[in-house]
């Protein structure tokens, strides 16, 4: 793996002995000393290609464009994000990520590590997860919050094509805020996974997404509980700096409108790093 400045292109996958691919991409935000936000690590790797765009006001964005199918049955893929202090950084991707089936019957593995810095910013905007017939991929993020950082994290799931029945996807979500936990869970979605599609869980939807936002003002003053759409959406405070979006829908394009309308609701004042200013959270 490449250290210090790169310039974000993706380095040739290693393969394991069963075919699967190994890859490990970084991402390091730190303050820049003429203001803003600088990528002194910008490291792709096998099917993470990884893009700077254009930056917003003090904060450094970053695209994830898929460099290689998958993942496939068999990969095992991480990516290591660390926003510094005094850094604001935005990582978004090209087009969805389509999990795959693959020739070893192993499922694919997806470990995303988040570690924010006190008084630094990020926002976990990729577009969405589509799980297709037949794959089995398990999806882990893992978040560290120092007290006074700062996250917005959107995860959205498609269960299956247009037309398809989707594959098997189980995702966890475990975050720490200054060493505290604040969220554990886990969803499991497809075929073997106990009652997914029945009344209780999503029944005839097929989209599932989560909005997080995390910010030190809501130690004091907590977001208030509210129901988007009755059976669809509703934001829920939990028991520390956060509030917590859950919703379904029977498509991508109803899920984005939920998760888009919490993002308003649930928007924080926000401090602008490196002295710079910016819209909020």
């Amino acid at each position: 793996m490449a250290h210090g400045v790169t310039d974000g292109r993706a380095a040739p996958a290693a393969r394991a002995p069963a075919g699967g691919v190994r890859a490990h991409a970084r991402i390091t935000a730190a303050p820049h000393p003429r203001g803003g936000t600088a990528l002194p690590e910008l490291a792709g790797y096998g099917p993470l290609a990884l893009r700077r765009i254009r930056a917003g006001a003090g904060e450094a964005r970053v695209c994830l464009v898929g460099a290689m199918a998958g993942p496939l049955g068999g990969d095992r893929v991480r990516l290591d994000v660390r926003v510094e202090s005094g850094a604001a950084l935005c990582v978004t991707s090209a087009a969805a990520t389509l999990a795959l089936p693959g020739t070893t019957g192993e499922p694919a593995r997806y470990d995303v590590r988040l570690t924010v810095d006190d008084d630094a910013e990020l926002r976990w905007l990729p577009e969405p997860l589509v799980s297709v017939r037949g794959s089995r991929l398990h999806v882990t993020y893992r978040v560290d919050l120092a007290p006074t950082a700062r996250l917005v994290f959107r995860e959205e799931q498609v269960l299956g094509r247009t037309g398809e029945p989707p594959g098997r996807l189980i995702s966890r979500l475990t975050v720490r805020s200054g060493g505290r936990p604040l969220l554990n869970q886990t969803t499991d979605y497809g075929p073997g996974a106990p009652a997914w599609d029945g009344p209780a869980v999503l029944a005839d939807n097929r989209a599932s997404g989560q909005l997080l936002v995390a910010a030190p003002e809501f130690a004091d003053t907590p977001a208030e509980a509210h129901v988007l759409t009755p059976g669809r959406a509703a934001i829920t405070p939990l028991a520390g700096p956060a509030t917590l979006t859950t919703a379904i829908a029977p498509n991508s394009l109803l899920l984005r409108t939920l998760l888009d309308d919490a993002h308003t609701r649930t928007t924080a004042p926000r401090r602008s790093p490196s002295g710079a200013g910016g819209p909020g959270l």
